[in-house]
């Protein structure tokens, strides 16, 4: 099959670069569980993720290798027959609908937000596995551009892409888009008590907010991040 085909170069490669899958999964902003789902043909990656690891990994993973051999020993196919039903239809173009379908039950576009989450400013393919994305409902997640440097230590910079998902209340130790005092930031929260909780920033200097639990508004909780390189 052409996708475990795809595994076991990445794999390969992978290999071939000293890396673990922990460390790919931290250079692609997926968890370890994510990649060895790929490398043994469980997952299925678009090509913005598929370019995105030949980057990483400095090598091209769409070349010839990636075919099966038994295609490369065929003929070339010179004429094609287009198989016509009884009503005039091509049945090849039934066949394309029919994976065109199943494939749209599979990837679903996530939107891609800024932090006024107004409207998306691009969609990314996500796999849908049992209905959900991640583990969350398909209708909760999803993605947001980094606007800012003041999360640099928690290594989130401006111009990364951060998946997450849609949360009203606050968790503690969490990292989140949240508003608060007319504004919009990415802070990690720590709950004090019952009433007041402390949002950390740190782009190279380590700043905490006391706020109360009223006056903060928690939007979309980080799961994992998109590192640009």
């Amino acid at each position: 099959m052409i996708l475990s085909r795809v595994g076991e170069k990445i794999k390969q490669l992978r290999l071939e670069s000293g890396m673990n899958q922990k460390q790919l999964g931290k250079k692609l902003g997926v968890s370890e569980s994510f990649v060895l789902e790929v490398e043994t043909g469980r997952r299925v990656i678009n090509e913005n993720l598929m370019n995105r690891i030949a980057k990483v990994l400095g090598k091209d993973i769409n070349d010839i290798n990636m075919h099966d051999d038994e295609d490369n020993n065929k003929p070339p196919v010179v004429n094609k027959e287009i198989k016509i039903d009884k009503k005039g239809k091509n049945k090849d173009n039934d066949v394309n609908e029919v994976w065109s379908n199943a494939l749209s039950s599979i990837l679903k576009n996530v939107p891609v937000y800024r932090y006024d989450l107004n409207k998306p400013i691009a969609v990314k393919q996500m796999p849908v596995i049992s209905n959900k994305i991640e583990g969350h409902s398909q209708d909760k997640v999803a993605f947001l551009t980094v606007e800012q440097d003041d999360m640099t230590s928690f290594r989130i910079c401006r111009g990364d892409i951060a998946f997450g998902y849609v949360i009203h209340e606050v968790e503690n130790n969490s990292i989140c888009l949240v508003e608060y005092n007319n504004i919009r930031a990415i802070r990690q929260i720590k709950k004090l008590d019952s009433n007041k909780v402390l949002l950390i920033s740190n782009g190279g200097n380590l700043r905490t907010e006391t706020v109360n639990v009223k006056e903060i508004r928690p939007l979309l909780k980080l799961q994992k991040l998109e590192i640009t390189l």
